[in-house]
């Protein structure tokens, strides 16, 4: 097991990053670039020299003479595996001894790291080769710095457990004891990276390195920071969007016992108090009266209406416009059309927002939960008029994010608060916080429209997306753009006072289902197989493609074809059968899901999931990003909504908002397609097919489309909610 040593580096000088592994007894650091447009050379240095100088890189991995080897992630940790896979890379092209690395948590430095977040799953594709090449460099100078001491050719020496090793004598020496010598020589332009057939971690079940702090409750989110001097905040927010304050009656609350102050600052009333519990008492006592603007009558029905104006007007956004459409449909044998809606969700993260803040008069303490360090930085930088180096951020782990911590705005209110009261705070949002006063994933809806020739082949296809804040509702060049001759793909949207953000797989999470689903009703109304007619489609892509083309055909192929056998599709007589298959993140995610009736309700049974994201840095924590995200789909499509009335959100807490529960999570068999290539997105890809092969499946046991989520609010389900 890693050894975690939970701490970050403020500060990216090697000064720093020395104190804390210990490198000033020696030993050797390499600093090498994280980030950027290129991968640059590392560069080899002593840890006992040159202490006063930073290297002009802003990452470094180090060997210490003890054979300790350090790297730090500087993407924040929210569950995804980061900590573990980023360490697994470099561990494996130095072949060190799994034991002896340990992680630490990055710097934060916005003017060097130009992607230093977790969101759209790219921490991995994107650091990829950077890791290879740091611990493939690292192996070369130890490899030649033991070549000189043994005064043989460097290529009769191998790497092995933290050992180089002359294959001839079998003489040995450690990487503790080599890494003085490994530091003065210097690193080639351009050193081999392993053949991924040699990989001994990458592909391996490694276990999380804070398991062991997470299950005995070590102190690691943001909910459970500490301060001498810290107080407590907790904000009453208003009821309803578009409302604002009228006045504040806050004699009762300030009372209480255990409150220490009472401040309105914009549209919100924040408790300060010595403890939660204090300060959340005190909040219900709070005599607040609001008053409504004219965009306050945001309602579920005002929405709906909206929708249906923009499908049926004229000022939607053409995004894509392949053939001739009219044509097409007007010479048609048959016209499908169909239309699809989802609603708005919250995030619903394990750990609630909160952060730390201590604002003093020339610098700022910022600790917390974050996806997005950099933008925390800058943006509590400009609320204070303060310079963003006098800034500083501590990336605690993340309770669960899924985009809700993209957003910036809990971090601004506690450094607002503390820049008013004078005092080090911790702001904590309560579960009916972040439900109601949140930033959602947009309610959408979509209309569908294909034209079929007399062979039931599919020669025209339209889809108009209606969304909320998000610009492009749609994925025009994905699947099955290219397939049809004679296409239009076109969006509209619509601004409201109601915060929406990214929600995980932004856009595809509804997109994927209603597209899925739609291609479902196409493929019937054909009289042909779901999954054959998405394989021919694919096939008329590859011989006579319409236009761009912007995912990989053959990897979309092998998914589908892998899927389909895996689950044995179309031979099995006691379960219905549902089909999805989505491109996002650049991975290809197929799914089956299994349906059977009981009690004359549709009952999922098992779902099939098979993943192409390239090469699997850690089978443990990527099988857990594909069962989660299953279960994320699965239990959205299924069973949750917000709903509003007068601006208002009508659930407030889990008692009214549906979350999947344990006992409805069906059995999920995930296989991962091993074609060697280098690894792309995995958090988000196996969400978005889910609620297809659901509502594809329930349709093949009930005979009724499932065209608005949550599913259970339909007929089929009815005494189930």
């Amino acid at each position: 097991m890693i050894n975690m040593q939970n701490q970050t580096i403020n500060k990216t000088s090697r000064r720093d990053f020395l104190k804390i592994t210990s490198l000033t007894g020696g030993g050797l650091l390499i600093g090498f670039n994280f980030f950027g447009a290129e991968t640059e050379t590392p560069a080899a240095v002593s840890g006992t020299t040159g202490l006063a100088a930073d290297l002009e890189f802003n990452s470094y991995l180090s060997i210490a003479t003890d054979g300790t080897i350090t790297i730090f992630s500087p993407n924040p940790e929210l569950g995804q595996n980061i900590m573990t896979s980023f360490p697994m890379i470099v561990a494996d092209e130095l072949d060190a001894d799994w034991n002896k690395v340990k992680v630490l948590q990055g710097p934060i430095d916005s003017k060097r790291f130009d992607r230093q977040i977790t969101g759209g799953s790219g921490a991995i594709p994107h650091s990829w080769k950077r890791l290879r090449v740091a611990g493939a460099t690292a192996r070369y100078l130890l490899i030649a710095a033991a070549a000189k001491r043994w005064n043989v050719d460097a290529s009769e020496c191998t790497a092995d457990n933290s050992f180089v090793i002359h294959s001839k004598t079998g003489k040995k020496l450690s990487f503790g004891e080599l890494a003085e010598d490994a530091s003065k020589i210097t690193a080639p332009a351009d050193v081999p990276l392993k053949d991924p057939k040699n990989f001994k971690l990458i592909g391996k079940a490694v276990r999380n390195v804070e398991n062991k702090n997470i299950i005995t409750g070590k102190p690691i989110f943001g909910s459970d920071l500490k301060r001498d001097g810290m107080v407590i905040a907790v904000i009453k927010r208003p009821p309803a969007f578009g409302s604002k304050i009228k006045s504040v009656d806050a004699a009762e609350a300030k009372a209480m016992p255990g409150v220490i102050d009472v401040v309105t600052f914009k549209n919100n009333v924040a408790v300060i108090g010595k403890s939660t519990w204090a300060a959340i008492n005190a909040k219900d006592a709070l005599k607040v009266e609001y008053e409504k603007d004219a965009s306050s009558s945001e309602s579920t029905a005002d929405h709906n209406k909206r929708f249906n104006d923009m499908l049926n007007g004229d000022t939607a956004t053409v995004r894509r416009k392949d053939g001739d459409v009219d044509t097409a449909f007007k010479n048609a044998a048959k016209v499908l059309k169909a239309e699809y809606q989802c609603p708005f969700l919250p995030h619903s993260p394990m750990e609630p927002m909160n952060f730390f803040a201590d604002v003093k008069e020339d610098s700022v303490e910022l600790i917390g939960p974050t996806q997005v360090p950099g933008s925390v930085v800058n943006s509590v930088a400009r609320l204070l008029n303060m310079p963003a180096d006098k800034v500083s951020l501590t990336i605690t782990r993340l309770g669960g994010g899924f985009g809700r911590r993209l957003q910036t705005d809990y971090a601004l209110e506690a450094a607002e608060l503390s820049s008013i009261i004078k005092k080090p705070v911790k702001l904590i949002w309560t579960r009916e916080d972040e439900i109601t006063g949140g930033s959602y994933r947009p309610a959408v809806k979509y209309r569908f429209e294909a034209a079929l020739d007399d062979k039931g082949n599919m020669i025209g296809y339209k889809l108009r997306g209606a969304g909320m804040g998000a610009g492009n509702s749609v994925r025009e060049n994905n699947f099955p753009s290219g397939s049809v001759d004679n296409l239009l793909i076109e969006s509209a949207d619509y601004r409201s006072p109601i915060t929406t953000g990214a929600w995980r797989a932004p856009i595809t999470n509804f997109l994927a289902y209603a597209e899925q689903s739609f291609i479902d009703e196409v493929a019937v109304a054909a009289g042909k197989d779901p999954i054959q007619f998405r394989l021919d489609l694919i096939q008329k892509a590859k011989t006579s493609p319409a236009g761009k083309i912007g995912y990989d055909l053959d990897r979309m192929e092998t998914v589908i074809k892998t899927v389909r056998d895996r689950a044995g599709w179309g031979t099995k007589k006691d379960v219905s059968q549902g089909f999805s298959v989505y491109y996002s993140h650049n991975s290809y995610v197929g799914q089956v899901c299994e349906v059977m009736m009981k009690d004359k309700k549709p009952q999922i049974q098992k779902m099939y999931v098979v993943a192409d994201c390239g090469i699997v840095v850690n089978k443990g924590g990527a099988m857990q990003m594909v069962l989660g995200g299953v279960v994320d789909g699965l239990g959205h499509a299924m069973y949750s909504k917000l709903s509003f009335k007068d601006g208002a959100v009508q659930q407030d807490n889990f008692d009214n908002y549906r979350l999947i529960r344990m006992k409805e999570v069906p059995p999920i068999d995930v296989y991962f397609i091993d074609n060697g290539m280098d690894p792309t997105g995995l958090g988000e890809p196996a969400l978005p097919p889910t609620g297809g092969a659901v509502a594809n499946a329930i349709f093949k046991a009930t005979g009724e489309r499932m065209r608005s989520q949550p599913f259970i609010e339909e007929s089929v389900f009815s005494n189930m909610a």
